[in-house]
């Protein structure tokens, strides 16, 4: 038997029929497609980096306590003191282990739909049932259908991404509140995109008796380096903590975030330069022919194309000239003729519209 045959007969047959996770490949393009900061840290800053990783021993294994890095995620964004921690490889491992410890198989994980792929990847990698509940046509949360959905499928889990990616909105903190007092079980609120929207539920993050609240430093210069953080009561986090790999931080992620984390302000300018940003492309975006642009507190915009041209071909059209944005032909069907465009540089703002004006014209 070869080796085809042997895993198709071994692999969990709802694996097989997944699709992996796609990552692009964009060298030497515009990169807007990622919701990454388009910025580089200063001089200053790699420097300090530099410093940081030559003196970290990398032939011992990593600590069992982050003692100086819970010091420094609590100082740098705002941690209430009495909220437990948790750190992750990514914001995706702690989806993940949320799942695994919530849910038994058949349990149901809960979201707005379209929202971020890995709620209903991790559900499904971890033998639970998505229950995915449709945002409004023009994207907004649809309360009464959550409501309905929680109370007739009693979730072990419901995430909420706020703002919610890839559409940009962000729920109302009394809907919030109206979710968590319908639920069964645990809600996770995922800040990914904090930085770039007004509000947070972080300085509750000891005192939610059902909640938790997520973040990742990926969107903020530092996708790289692979760390998210989980605030929450004690007694959540400490049965989560149950379940992650020992050393799933490594020895370099922790010596270069207790460096760059020094240099927060830096973090932050680059953040509030890029949401200074956000207005003035939506703005020019929706002044060209048959493009709808939603409403957005993240650091991408969600656009429509109706035109002529739809939105799989303008993406291809804007791969010849090499930037990158994200198309979803094939995805969730609200997302039909939708392309999801990361803030970047003036330059790269000035070089896309360029661009859609050629390709649309």
């Amino acid at each position: 038997m070869n080796a085809a045959r042997r895993a198709a007969t071994t692999i969990r047959p709802d694996i097989q029929a997944l699709s992996a996770y796609a990552v692009g490949h964009a060298e030497d393009a515009i990169k807007l497609d990622a919701m990454e900061n388009p910025y580089g840290l200063p001089d200053q800053v790699r420097d300090a980096v530099a410093a940081a990783a030559r003196a970290t021993a990398l032939n011992r294994y990593p600590a069992a306590r982050h003692d100086a890095l819970d010091a420094a995620v609590r100082a740098a964004f705002g941690v209430p003191d009495d909220a437990a921690l948790l750190f992750g490889n990514g914001s995706d491992e702690l989806i993940s282990l949320i799942v695994q410890a919530c849910c038994e198989p058949g349990d149901v994980v809960l979201s707005p739909v379209p929202s971020f792929v890995m709620f209903e990847l991790s559900a499904r990698f971890h033998h639970a049932r998505f229950a995915g509940v449709p945002l409004t046509p023009d994207f907004q949360l649809d309360l009464p259908a959550m409501l309905a959905a929680i109370q007739a499928r009693q979730p072990k889990v419901v995430f909420l991404a706020v703002p919610n990616n890839p559409t940009g909105g962000r729920w109302s903190d009394a809907a919030i509140e109206t979710i968590l007092a319908a639920a069964p079980g645990l809600v996770v609120i995922d800040e990914a995109y904090q930085p770039y929207a007004d509000g947070t539920w972080m300085p509750r993050a000891a005192t939610l008796a059902n909640a938790v609240v997520l973040r990742t430093v990926s969107k903020i210069g530092l996708a790289g380096l692979r760390f998210g953080y989980l605030a929450g009561p004690a007694p959540w986090i400490a049965q989560i903590d149950k379940l992650r790999p020992p050393y799933n931080i490594d020895v370099l992620t922790e010596a270069v975030l207790l460096a760059v984390l020094r240099y927060k302000p830096v973090l932050d300018e680059q953040a509030a330069r890029l949401r200074a940003s956000r207005d003035d492309l939506a703005r020019e975006l929706a002044s060209l022919p048959g493009i709808t642009v939603y409403p957005s507190s993240a650091n991408f915009l969600l656009v429509r194309f109706s035109g002529k041209m739809g939105a799989n071909a303008v993406h291809q059209a804007l791969k010849t000239r090499r930037i990158r944005v994200r198309d979803f032909s094939g995805g969730d069907p609200a997302l039909a003729d939708c392309l999801r465009i990361s803030l970047g540089t003036p330059d790269e703002h000035a070089a896309l519209m360029a661009a859609l004006r050629d390709i649309l014209a």
